[in-house]
């Protein structure tokens, strides 16, 4: 870590607190009212939660801020996952006694449409002295001060990534007491980088890994077979949240066809005339062939209106390959690289937490 860099931030951070005191009172105070939330809801007091506590519970995050309709949003999570396994899972995340290398990982694993953003914010509510708050802006500002191995993608993150970065904010927030702000937990470390390191305008540059060579052959990618589902779970979900915010309805592994479910679909209602569909299979492993007969399978639904296929370069190569010789299918079949999918997903994710922060439709429209 850069931390002659660190301590010039740091400066500038209590120089502009100097200078506005108002907004200094007015941020520790919302600190303090958000752990003291958070963390009034013990073992206990979750196990009882009903649905409209659960649903204030998850509101209130700023992971949140992407949705509009959150009730939408915590209605698909309580359905996905059925309610009291829901509460159980986030006892043992948040009170259980393993680390939280195990922790973290048991809930990713066993718990959908939950991901580091959400589940580092309510850690760091409950536990401001040792989890930080993990998402865009703090890769951001942990990349421009040096740090590297950090995760682009959130089956990166796993608990023992998680409890590293969390010792290196922790390193941060030293610093911070060590340069006299008072006050400071990982918590106040989330202000800071708000407030002093988004140094990076366009945060879908997270992604970019420069121009290549038109030359350059595929290289298959190696994803590793033990982050396999992991990585094809995210890319889906990312997939359905895309849709969304498109005006969609989205959903996923969904029975478009017989014998073809597929892994995400969006769907539009025309009028009173019908319905269409797109639907998206991706792949991070496994058969070609499977993938290729659901796909048309799915194109049996005269709803259907297009089908594209989600992988890696070099499997999307091989997918391309394969189509051309399907009658009925290469001049259907659309291709769309996951990481692509990413970058569109965090720059929609991003226009969709500023302008819901604006506060246009009222919370519990």
């Amino acid at each position: 870590m850069n931390v002659a860099l660190l301590k010039k931030h740091i400066s500038a951070y209590k120089q502009n607190l100097a200078k506005d005191p108002e907004k200094h009172t007015k941020d520790l105070a919302e600190r303090k009212e958000r752990i003291a939330y958070y963390q009034s809801w013990t073992k206990d007091r979750i196990l009882s939660m009903t649905e409209e506590n659960f649903y204030d519970y998850l509101s209130r995050l700023w992971a949140m801020l992407i949705w509009g309709n959150k009730h939408y949003v915590v209605d698909k999570m309580i359905a996905d996952n059925g309610f009291d396994a829901l509460k159980r899972e986030l006892c043992e995340l948040i009170w259980g006694t393993s680390s939280i290398v195990i922790r973290w990982d048991n809930y990713l694993k066993n718990v959908k449409r939950f991901g580091p953003a959400t589940i580092s914010e309510i850690l760091c509510h409950v536990c401001p002295e040792k989890y930080m708050l993990w998402n865009r802006r703090a890769y951001v500002s942990l990349n421009y001060l040096g740090i590297t191995g950090l995760p682009k993608y959130n089956y990166q993150m796993t608990g023992k990534k998680y409890e590293e970065l969390s010792g290196v904010a922790q390193k941060i927030a030293d610093e911070m007491r060590t340069e006299g702000v008072e006050d400071v937990n990982l918590l106040t470390v989330d202000y800071f980088i708000w407030d002093e390191l988004q140094v990076e305008e366009n945060l879908s540059k997270i992604y970019a890994a420069g121009k290549k060579p038109k030359t350059v052959p595929i290289v298959e990618e190696k994803l590793d077979a033990d982050f396999a589902d992991f990585i094809h779970n995210e890319i889906r979900d990312k997939l359905s949240d895309i849709g969304k915010w498109l005006g969609f309805n989205a959903d996923t592994e969904k029975k478009v066809a017989e014998g073809s479910k597929v892994d995400t679909i969006w769907e539009s209602t025309i009028g009173n005339m019908g319905r269409i569909i797109y639907v998206f299979e991706v792949q991070t492993k496994g058969s070609t062939d499977s993938l290729i007969i659901n796909l048309l399978k799915a194109l049996n639904n005269p709803a259907v209106q297009g089908v594209v296929a989600v992988s890696d370069a070099a499997q999307l190569d091989k997918i391309r390959k394969h189509a051309e010789q399907v009658p009925n299918l290469g001049a259907k079949l659309k291709y769309w690289d996951y990481k692509k999918v990413m970058e569109v997903h965090d720059a929609l994710e991003m226009v969709n937490e500023s302008i819901n922060s604006l506060g246009l439709v009222p919370r519990g429209f």
